[in-house]
């Protein structure tokens, strides 16, 4: 009898873990990209993904929670399911679609180089023949610079962490860096080590690489959430909070959908 009261606790302990499983999302980030997420000094997460993951949370009636991961790293930690959606400025591109799925395109942000300003380098391979071009590892930035510029004599470098890429920027150890445009922006140009650098040329395109804008990546077949959370993605859009959050976080970049 003692055995059968103790299998039934069980089970009523279980079906509340699942439901609360069900009625949280945990989103998976690389939290060293302002301003799209990062930590501040007591260690909070803190960006627009973040904003707009809470904001999207609070639409769909689910409690956030945050996992960490390298971005390289991202899908593979999805598909092993570590966390349900990744929310990290991650752009919806073909050669990713192959492996996960992806919302609604929620914003977009252009892409751009890096430079000292005055140095006459624009984002062409023929100006970058001979330079060294840091970028995030793992990001669509890497795999532009590598198919457009890499077999034309541009030396290319994956860094893990974007902020060591700014660093190797302001040292001398790099002559430049593709970046998506706000994060260059508030990570490096808006802080004093950014000071005579600035953005070389008009931003690079390239559709079938860039992709068609940033949305939350999600698993194969995942289509109940994907259904929730693009409900949501479309109410937050209506209701004017992207467009708040993207003032408060991208002044002078227009991150709008066409």
């Amino acid at each position: 009898m003692k055995r059968s009261i103790k299998f039934a606790a069980l089970a009523v302990l279980a079906s509340l873990g699942v439901a609360h499983a069900e009625n949280t999302l945990r989103y998976g980030i690389e939290a060293e990209y302002p301003p799209f997420e990062s930590k501040n000094a007591a260690g909070q997460l803190e960006g627009f993904d973040i904003d707009l993951g809470n904001a999207i949370c609070a639409k769909a009636k689910l409690k956030c929670s945050w996992v960490e991961n390298a971005f390289d790293s991202l899908i593979p930690a999805l598909e092993a399911k570590k966390f349900d959606a990744i929310n990290s400025a991650m752009n919806a591109t073909d050669k990713r679609r192959e492996a996960i799925d992806f919302t609604d395109v929620i914003y977009r942000i252009p892409t751009q180089l890096i430079g000292k300003s005055g140095s006459g380098l624009q984002p062409t391979a023929a100006s970058l023949k001979g330079k060294n071009i840091g970028v995030l590892q793992g990001s669509i930035q890497e795999t532009f610079a590598k198919a457009h510029w890499e077999a034309h004599g541009v030396t290319v470098t994956p860094y893990k962490d974007q902020n060591q890429v700014y660093t190797d920027l302001a040292s001398g150890r790099l002559d430049g860096t593709l970046v998506m445009a706000a994060a260059g922006q508030a990570g490096f140009l808006s802080k004093p080590e950014g000071k005579g650098f600035g953005f070389l040329g008009a931003a690079v395109t390239d559709n079938k690489i860039l992709g068609s804008g940033i949305a939350f990546g999600l698993r194969k077949g995942d289509e109940a959430l994907k259904k929730q959370l693009n409900a949501a993605i479309a109410s937050l859009k209506k209701d004017g909070t992207v467009a708040k959050l993207s003032k408060k976080y991208f002044t002078g970049f227009d991150v709008t959908v066409k």
